[in-house]
């Protein structure tokens, strides 16, 4: 699940949320021109549409048009099988060794790469060489395109915001996705989107694997967490789709994951197996909600996570679960199924050797990501292909729907993206947005022209203190202020004047203290929507969005 370890990837119309607390942005329907879809071509010399482009221009439903997957079929066809098989796997690789990683990429006929967080080079003082950085996704999506294919190759990387971030400063840094269901609107959630995909664009990426749009169900969620942007379905709903189509429309493609719902296991996949318990009836009331909703919107890509599900296939990851995907195109959806990384704890135990490659396909799926080694995925594929366990017309119509995918990509043409921090300002708006007082006063000060700080990170310590100066509360004593961040122990009874969940809120639950609030995030901006409520400078518009101990969803002042 494009997620929380070196080298393993993450997890890695809609419904929408209470109409009283904002809407989500009107969602993309089937027929719908997606944002980036260019104009129809026109007749030389009449400005009027070729006559036939109205069959050419049929919308497919998930983005691309009928002339996008002709020529896609028609590229395919032209393909030998060793040449498909590459255009399904989308690998990664360790270290900065870009033109070697290159090398690969033109050998084997990859579809592309994704970016994790030792790909990405530095400068000197720690922060994100852009420059660089441009100069390997160009390096690599010139590889994607050798052997004169005219269409543009995946550079994905996975960026969610919170915790889930390889690429950070001079970026912008974003609070966790759970910011946009306590910020509750829909609009803000697609801003944020479309911000976050402008800076990605600059440096060549044009796909992120996000947004994590599972359900979470609180505090037994070990993966999830925050990085859910709600623990209400039609909430996590049309926020995704609204964060989905911010990114589209500056041109990066996004992935709602991970199908069939992480937030209610108990399990972390890139361990081991988790097994979802529920039935059909109550994964379609739920956790398949979301799913369903970013397939109304004509989104173009959902990643398959590695969750066994009884209800469909015991025992099986649904990555690699023929049922699982037949449910997925029983929701209607003919965009691209990508697997979540196959080099996870959850995949790797039960199918060793890169086997799973070739189950998945023949399962369902048409993108295979970060296989533990592409040089084996790739020979596994030829193999099944050899045997006859993987039929050629599944591999065939798996690569056809990549490359119609990038076709239509290629069409719309790159997005010139902004520059490097240029989302700071929608940062800090999220962040002052979605900030929730659980107890404590709604207006004036909460804290005195002084506090005193433990918890949290030293970056966190250091941040809050520059904020609260800035807002005119000096550090050193009076009322504490304690910092609860993701992996920190839940507050304890009695420790704290102030506590102050930093991620997902439910570590507020054990605390008695008189104020505890909920900021979402770690960024110097959240610290300053912090410290601004503290200080009286502003109030605190957010409402949780999952239940922290007995307080409910929809607690706050807002």
């Amino acid at each position: 699940m494009l997620g929380l370890f070196p080298g393993i990837a993450s997890c890695s119309g809609p419904p929408t949320p209470d109409p009283s607390r904002g809407s989500s942005a009107p969602a993309q329907t089937g027929s719908a021109r997606q944002p980036s879809d260019p104009p129809a071509p026109s007749t030389p010399g009449t400005g009027t549409p070729a006559a036939s482009s109205s069959a050419a221009a049929r919308p497919l439903g998930w983005g691309p048009q009928q002339r996008d997957a002709d020529a896609a079929a028609k590229a395919v066809a032209a393909m030998s099988p060793e040449e498909r098989a590459g255009q399904v796997l989308m690998p990664f690789y360790t270290g900065l060794n870009h033109n070697a990683h290159a090398a690969v990429i033109e050998r084997l006929h990859l579809a592309g790469s994704i970016i994790m967080g030792d790909n990405v080079p530095g400068t000197p003082d720690g922060k994100v060489d852009t420059a660089a950085m441009h100069s390997v996704t160009g390096r690599l999506q010139a590889a994607a395109r050798a052997g004169g294919r005219s269409w543009p190759g995946l550079i994905g990387v996975d960026q969610e915001g919170g915790v889930v971030a390889r690429l950070r400063a001079p970026l912008t840094e974003w609070p966790a996705p759970m910011s946009y269901g306590a910020a509750g609107s829909g609009p803000l959630a697609a801003d944020a989107g479309r911000a976050m995909a402008s800076e990605l664009a600059a440096l060549g990426f044009n796909t992120n694997f996000a947004p994590t749009t599972d359900v979470t169900m609180g505090p037994a969620d070990p993966t999830i967490g925050a990085r859910s942007m709600s623990g209400n379905a039609k909430q996590a709903s049309g926020f995704g789709v609204a964060f989905s189509q911010g990114m589209l429309a500056s041109g990066l493609l996004p992935a709602a994951k991970h199908f069939p719902g992480h937030g209610s296991v108990s399990v972390d996949s890139h361990a081991g197996l988790p097994v979802q318990g529920a039935s059909l009836a109550q994964l379609r009331a739920k956790d398949l909600l979301p799913f369903q909703a970013a397939i109304d919107a004509g989104l173009p890509m959902v990643m398959v996570g590695h969750i066994a599900v009884p209800a469909l296939e015991p025992g099986v990851p649904a990555s690699v679960s023929k049922p699982a995907y037949a449910e997925l195109r029983r929701m209607g959806f003919d965009g691209v199924a990508v697997t979540d990384a196959l080099n996870m704890g959850a995949i790797r135990k039960q199918f060793p050797h890169d086997s799973a490659a070739p189950l998945a396909l023949a399962a369902g799926a048409d993108l295979l990501l970060m296989p533990s080694n592409v040089e084996s995925a790739h020979a596994a594929i030829m193999r099944a292909l050899n045997s006859g366990t993987l039929p050629p017309e599944r591999l065939a119509e798996a690569a056809q729907r990549v490359v119609t995918m990038m076709i239509w990509r290629g069409r719309a043409g790159a997005k010139p993206g902004t520059d490097p921090g240029s989302g700071a300002e929608m940062s800090h708006k999220v962040s002052q947005a979605a900030i929730t007082v659980l107890s404590g006063p709604c207006d004036g000060r909460i804290v005195p022209a002084s506090v005193r700080v433990t918890g949290g990170s030293a970056q966190d310590r250091s941040r809050f203190a520059a904020s609260a100066r800035n807002a005119g509360i000096g550090i050193g004593e009076g009322p504490l202020v304690s910092l609860i961040g993701s992996g920190g122990a839940p507050a304890k009874p009695g420790t704290a004047d102030v506590a102050v969940a930093l991620d997902a809120p439910w570590l507020l639950a054990g605390s008695r203290a008189p104020a505890k609030i909920a900021v979402y995030g770690r960024s110097q901006g959240a610290f300053d929507a912090l410290a601004a409520v503290l200080a009286g400078h502003a109030k605190a518009p957010g409402k949780l969005p999952v239940a922290v101990g007995s307080q409910p969803p929809g607690t706050g002042c807002g």
